[in-house]
């Protein structure tokens, strides 16, 4: 793992996991991701997919933006375009970019570019304490809500509704690439 955010995103599931007074097992029952594997995240030996990020997150209690900003450890209120975080998944190639300063809870802005023919699943814990809009800005977004299916433009919100797993696909020929706009629930 050669990318600074990868290497400290591995310290922060680390420092969190024992924050939280769990071991790696109890994160793996929580989380559904196998002791090894968290192994693996926290040593630095593989950059995790965005859906095990998410599931680890949900583990932890925080949202997957959350865990993130921790390991980009900024406090800025000000975040120029030059400066915001971006992640890669290395299996689907799905981009994200944190636009929102890292100081900015509980509101969260995240622009992700999802490849032609990508697909991410996310399980709905992952959203079980956030209110969360998508705004396609360009292509096309077929987003999986549990059963139902949305299939969306540029220029379409939707916003979400009763955690359920989810999956975002770009059917399309082209990247889509969309905002996501996430207000943690008071706890």
């Amino acid at each position: 793992m050669t990318d600074p955010l990868s290497a400290r995103l591995a310290a922060t599931v680390h420092a969190t996991r024992t924050s939280r007074g769990l071991s790696a097992a109890a994160l793996a029952d929580r989380s559904g991701v196998s002791r090894a594997m968290i192994g693996k995240i926290e040593r630095g030996d593989v950059q995790p997919t965005a859906a095990l990020l998410a599931k680890l997150s949900d583990a932890l209690g925080l949202t997957l933006s959350e865990l993130i900003a921790r390991a980009e450890g900024d406090e800025r209120r000000l975040v120029r375009a030059a400066d915001q975080p971006v992640w890669v998944d290395p299996e689907t190639g799905y981009r994200r970019r944190a636009v929102s300063p890292a100081a900015g809870r509980p509101l969260e802005l995240v622009e992700v570019e999802l490849p032609p023919g990508a697909e991410v699943a996310m399980a709905a814990g992952t959203y079980a304490f956030l209110h969360q809009q998508i705004w396609v800005l360009a292509g096309q977004l077929r987003f999986h809500e549990g059963a139902q299916v949305h299939d969306l433009a540029a220029g379409d919100c939707l916003q979400l509704g009763a955690p359920s797993d989810c999956v975002f696909a770009n059917p399309g020929a082209l990247p889509c690439r969309y905002l996501v706009a996430l207000l943690k629930h008071a706890t």
